[in-house]
């Protein structure tokens, strides 16, 4: 494929203005970099699918049909246009819906096409890179890049990367054609294809003892497969030594089970031998220039559950030391740990043992989607939130967890609900998913909204069926569903202010800026119902003054009359949102009318705050 380096310069222009006219005083960007983790609403965001600031480089500068360039919006699986230029040229958009930090997925070089004959996709969700130093020509430069961030800088908003260190694209084959998995016992390292074959690797004690004079004797990748890279892309990846099998697992598919789970390739792609000290050392060196190149704040480490624990022990601390050293004292690392349980069990042990300092909180998804999908009882929640005790530093990390409702890889969380109530109407199934968004943006945790969801966007399920153009859409299958709390849908353009979801996510993440007590407030849970759908109640309290804030939701589609628990001290509610009282029933009870999938959220007034917060 020959390239056809476009330079974009009209588009650059554009988006170096914006940042020009919005350059914020050093007082400004180092507030940013003070604000911790739990302070922030994320927006995570496909770059291909939001906004298409500069069609020159829809193609990426690539000849030929789709199956080079993998240029198709009328493909789920393929590129649809959307760039860096977009995005910079919304943010506007974004900074309306009270986000402060952008994430958004890989935008590194991928490898444009990949899969077999017949069943082809794209890389433009930006989990195939062949470069990782350089951002993808169907996004834009590395200059935009960092226009980008300055950009979002000047308003106040953080960068988060997504980041990969478990794989690169499918490049690497095997010969014979054969790909099923190879175990460690059947396959050992100092065997050529099996434990009865040539002799290999003399010396080699294995990949637990990681050091760099054991892992010079590992000279042979044929272990278990005779790994070769095509001559056409023998130098495709960069830096080059990714080019080299030596450092990849070469064992075949993964099964996501047992140990095929840290050594099998990921869905086809090059497992990257992360017990290999070249390996660690390498990747430290590419998320760290990263970091120093363009003042990035945070990473969001994917398939983070697939790397050994001692490469995320050495990895994790390097990364915050060049954060500090660059200056960015609160740069945010959490790892995706895919689980589809509410116990936080497993994903705690990322935080004890790997060294995490976050997780992407898979348990509170798992448990308003119990709560408000699968109509179990409202003690769901409590349940999970019980578990924060488990991660490392307990509920004080717990409160910087992001949390979210629905993502890119498991659906959005509107067709969760709708998948687990399919005779619902659009009226209720938008009741439910405006609860879950109160319930995110005001209980612990720092909250994620999936681009989309804020104008009712409604997947046929996950993976490309969940990642739907904000921009006018040619994929039929995106253009025939029916989004909640609008008559559009996604053939036309998606960036309504007035939507109903917007609309109540700005009001929301107004109120908790407001107010530091849904920040950073310790949480305590105060009444529920741990048989039906129901009442589930929560006090907050200012972490400065101890001021309670109680916040209630009914989870069930029937109206609600009860009474909640709450500080024997409270007299008086100021209302924020929803439907609250205005003053205690009785020393320590509240009453509380709810309306099906109502809510109250309530600053307690007139309360001695001698004994606050206990």
């Amino acid at each position: 494929m020959k390239r056809i380096w476009i330079a974009g310069l009209a588009a650059l222009a554009v988006v170096s203005g914006a940042v020009a006219a919005m350059q914020s005083p050093p007082e400004a960007e180092s507030a940013l970099r003070e604000r911790p983790p739990e302070d922030e609403v994320i927006y995570f965001v496909l770059p291909d699918r939001f906004a298409n600031g500069d069609t020159s480089n829809d193609r990426g500068g690539i000849e030929g049909g789709a199956l080079d360039h993998g240029f198709d919006p009328t493909h789920k699986g393929f590129y649809h246009g959307g760039d860096l230029a977009g995005l910079t040229q919304k943010l506007d958009y974004i900074e309306g819906l009270g986000v402060t930090a952008i994430w958004f997925a890989p935008i590194f070089e991928n490898k444009p096409v990949q899969g077999a004959s017949g069943q082809e996709s794209a890389g433009y969700h930006g989990y195939w890179v062949t470069d990782f130093t350089s951002i993808d020509p169907h996004f834009g430069t590395n200059e935009e890049f960092k226009a980008f961030v300055d950009a979002a800088h000047a308003r106040g908003m953080k960068v988060y990367m997504d980041i990969i260190t478990n794989h690169t694209a499918d490049v690497i084959g095997y010969a014979g054609g054969e790909y099923s998995y190879r175990s460690l016992s059947d396959f050992p390292y100092s065997r050529r294809q099996g434990s009865d074959g040539e002799a290999i690797n003399e010396g080699f004690l294995g990949d637990s003892v990681q050091t760099e004079e054991n892992f010079a004797k590992l000279t042979s990748p044929d272990f278990a497969y005779t790994p070769f890279v095509p001559e056409a892309e023998a130098s495709v990846k960069v830096p080059a030594w990714l080019n080299d099998p030596i450092y990849y697992h070469n064992r075949g598919s993964t099964t996501f089970s047992g140990e095929s789970s840290r050594y099998g390739d990921f869905a086809g792609l090059d497992d990257l031998y992360t017990e290999h000290p070249r390996v660690l050392k390498g990747m430290i060196d590419i998320y760290a220039s990263w970091i120093t190149r363009f003042g990035v704040d945070g990473f969001r480490i994917d398939t983070a559950k697939h790397v050994n624990p001692e490469f995320w022990q050495a990895f994790v601390p390097a990364m915050l030391e060049t954060a500090e050293e660059k200056g960015i004292p609160n740069f945010l690392i959490f790892g995706e740990v895919y689980s589809d349980e509410r116990n936080s069990g497993y994903l705690a042990r990322f935080t004890r043992r790997d060294g995490f300092p976050a997780v992407l909180d898979f348990a509170f998804q798992a448990a308003v989607r119990d709560a408000l999908g699968r109509n179990m009882p409202a003690g769901v929640l409590v349940e999970m939130f019980d578990g924060d005790v488990n991660y490392e530093g307990g509920e004080d990390a717990a409160r910087a967890l992001p949390t979210f409702l629905g993502n890119h890889d498991m659906g959005r969380f509107s067709t969760l609900v709708k998948e687990d109530n399919p005779s619902i109407s659009q009226e209720e199934l938008l009741d439910r998913v405006q609860l879950g968004h109160v319930m995110l943006m005001t209980l612990r945790g720092s909250p994620v909204i999936y681009y989309g969801d804020e104008q009712g966007f409604v997947g046929d399920g996950n993976d490309q069926a969940a990642r739907e153009d904000m921009f006018p859409s040619l994929t039929d299958s995106y253009n025939d569903n029916n989004l909640v709390g609008t008559d559009a849908t996604t053939a036309g353009e998606n960036f309504d202010t007035a939507h109903p979801l917007y609309d109540l996510i700005s009001e929301l993440s107004a109120i908790r800026t407001r107010h530091a007590a849904l920040r950073r407030g310790k949480q305590v849970v105060r009444s529920y119902n741990d048989q039906a759908p129901g009442l589930v109640s929560f006090s907050r309290f200012d972490p400065d003054d101890g001021t309670e804030y109680l916040l209630a939701f009914n989870t069930g589609s029937a109206p609600l009359q009860t009474t909640s628990a709450a500080r024997y001290d409270v007299q008086a509610f100021e209302t924020l949102h929803g439907s609250c009282p205005s003053e205690v029933s009785a020393p320590g009870s509240v009453s509380l009318q709810l309306p099906p999938f109502g809510w109250c959220i309530a600053k307690t007034t007139e309360a001695t705050t001698s004994e606050a917060g206990k």
